[in-house]
């Protein structure tokens, strides 16, 4: 998994882990849409949690790679 990631140049896995933090840009985006959800006990759906998964998943692999560096090195 490591050699995965550390293959992927970091400007792109940043700006992909950016766009999918902040989308959709308009009305809100979903992460802060889901936390306000999950803060107000609302985020009950399936759907809606798939949703927090898909959009975290591009971080969660950006921390992966600085695990694996510092791991590495």
């Amino acid at each position: 998994m490591c050699d995965f990631l550390q293959r992927i140049p970091w400007p792109g896995l940043l700006l992909f882990a950016a766009f999918m933090a902040l989308a959709p840009f308009q009305p809100m985006p979903h992460l802060i849409e889901k936390w306000q959800m999950f803060r107000n006990g609302t985020l009950t759906r399936p759907i809606d949690i798939f949703d927090v998964f898909w959009h975290l998943w591009p971080l969660l692999a950006v921390g992966l790679k600085l695990y694996c560096g510092k791991s590495a090195g």
